[in-house]
């Protein structure tokens, strides 16, 4: 295809630097959305992602149920893989901050047909995740009140998984709605639920610091997890890992909002390492703090309730309720950017028409100058996610998994390929920004170690994750490997005989030729 000019006016003049879509022009897109994001707004878009609130929350009892508190130690542990890749992003944003980051860097780095697994596996990876999130609505709205257990009383696991897929899907039809309105709402809803989070969080962690009961050599117990099993308590840490990996990606979402921010080859880099650092940091004193804290080590709800049952008996009902609340506020902008981050990527790909239907995908809605049918794709996939899984008690750690495995593949997709092209030579930092230098190679080496170690972690068919109660089926147990095995040879194998054959800038969203 040839590119065309557009049709109707000409876009209205942008605040931007000079260089800001030099990015685009290379890789032969023009620009379509406007730039109103500044240096905080990329921030709060990553921090929002990785959300400290929302995933210490939604699987302490995981952790902890499984690793006892000694579980503790896989956070620096997955802060420390997980900053390997952050930093290789960050090589990256400073040279191509642009919408579907994952996408486009696979793209760059590995080839067209990397790029689209790449992109496929992060885009499902991004309607799972939305849903995990959703999810941890159950998790603590119906501990701040009764009321919130729409389906039934709670007092089974059916009622539960029903009740949370009614509460999670009224938050995709929020965060759709949002979307839908255009990035200048979003990026004001998600900066204000950033700035309450992260006083919440500050505030939480002196709260938790003063009611401190026990020393923190509480995070050397491990309650004799692993006993009679063949790899004795590194396998229970394996299984209890997952709650930390759980929690520290999507640092990636401050790139792909790059065509929407200033200056977002400087401030791109920025806002990747300082999301994760901050989280890892926020997020490891209140983990740390929480065990200290809690009356009893051993009650069985704190296996069960999690964080939740810390704060209400820590620090009473009515301080308890106030940071319960702050932890919806989080969840809230969570979905948000899990949402957002989606909606670009879709985009992303279907202006290289990679999807089917790409030219209505890729269109920008010309009044709130956003892709709006990204977003309600990716809202009402993210709802039948939900649905039909709505009779299933298990449905917290398997959708949850699946995520976070498709996830850790995306990532790997980029780093591997950066990594064959760093021995060879082929790969340099854009000048002036950021740049490994020469721990560049190591790094990027201990990205591809982590990432690989870690997807083989989170796809291990445990019965303690994929099929925790009930009859014992292979199926179950092998769920994530079918699931995430089908969705990646099902969508290469469209993309391979179908969609191949028509790739390529969309004309109507390539940059202009000049003559």
């Amino acid at each position: 295809m040839t590119a065309t000019e557009p049709d109707g006016p000409p876009p209205e003049p942008r605040p931007e630097g000079p260089h800001d879509d030099d990015s685009l022009t290379e890789l032969g897109y023009r620009p379509e959305l406007k730039r109103t994001l500044g240096n905080f707004h990329t921030f709060a878009a990553g921090i929002s992602y990785i959300s400290i609130l929302t995933g210490t929350f939604q699987l302490f009892y995981f952790g902890v149920a499984h690793g006892g508190p000694a579980y503790w130690w896989s956070w620096p542990m997955v802060f420390t893989g997980q900053l390997m890749v952050a930093l290789c992003f960050a090589e990256l944003a400073g040279r191509y901050p642009v919408a579907g980051s994952v996408y486009n860097w696979s793209k760059l780095l590995g080839g067209p047909h990397v790029g689209w697994l790449g992109g496929w596996m992060m885009m499902t990876a991004s309607m799972v995740s939305l849903a995990a999130v959703a999810l941890a609505y159950q998790v603590t709205l119906p501990q701040i009140s009764a009321w919130f257990q729409i389906v039934g009383d709670g007092s089974t696991g059916t009622e539960r998984a029903a009740n949370a897929v009614l509460l999670g899907s009224v938050l995709v039809l929020f965060t759709t709605l949002v979307n839908g309105f255009g990035v200048k709402l979003m990026a004001r809803i998600n900066s204000a639920g950033v700035a309450i989070e992260l006083i919440a969080t500050v505030v939480l962690i002196l709260l938790l610091a003063a009611h401190i009961t026990r020393g923190p050599s509480v995070a050397l117990d491990t309650f004799g997890r692993g006993q009679g099993e063949s790899l004795g308590y590194l396998g229970a840490f394996l299984t209890a890992s997952l709650a930390s990996a759980y929690v520290m990606y999507g640092f990636d979402t401050a790139s792909s909002l790059g065509e929407e921010s200033l200056d977002p080859g400087r401030n791109a880099p920025r806002a990747i390492l300082r999301a994760l650092v901050a989280s890892f940091a926020l997020g490891g004193l209140i983990l740390l703090f929480a065990l200290m804290a809690v009356p009893d080590l051993h009650d069985s709800r704190l296996a069960v309730d999690g964080l939740q049952f810390v704060v209400l008996s820590s620090l009473g009902h009515g301080v308890g309720l106030m940071v319960l609340w702050c932890v919806v506020i989080a969840i809230t902008v969570c979905a948000l950017a899990v949402h957002t981050a989606g909606i670009r990527l879709m985009f992303a790909m279907a202006r290289d028409n990679n999807l089917p239907g790409g030219s209505r995908l890729a269109r920008v809605h010309p009044r709130f100058q956003t892709p709006l049918l990204p977003a309600i794709l990716i809202g009402v996939v993210a709802v039948a996610i939900l649905v039909l899984n709505i009779n299933q008690p298990q449905i917290f750690s398997v959708v949850t998994s699946i995520a976070i495995i498709m996830i850790y593949f995306a990532y790997l997709m980029v780093t591997l390929p950066m990594l064959v092209r760093r021995l060879r030579g082929q790969w340099r930092p854009a000048e002036g920004r950021f740049s490994l230098g020469r721990l560049g190679l190591p790094v990027n080496a201990l990205a591809v170690l982590w990432g690989t170690a870690m997807t083989v972690n989170l796809a291990w068919p445990r019965a303690q994750v994929y099929n925790a109660t009930g009859p014992q089926h292979w199926y179950l147990r092998w769920g994530a490997v079918l699931f995430v095995g089908a969705v990646a040879l099902g969508g290469f194998t469209y993309y391979w005989f179908v969609q191949r054959a028509h790739t390529g800038v969309l004309a109507e969203h390539a940059a202009a030729t000049t003559p």
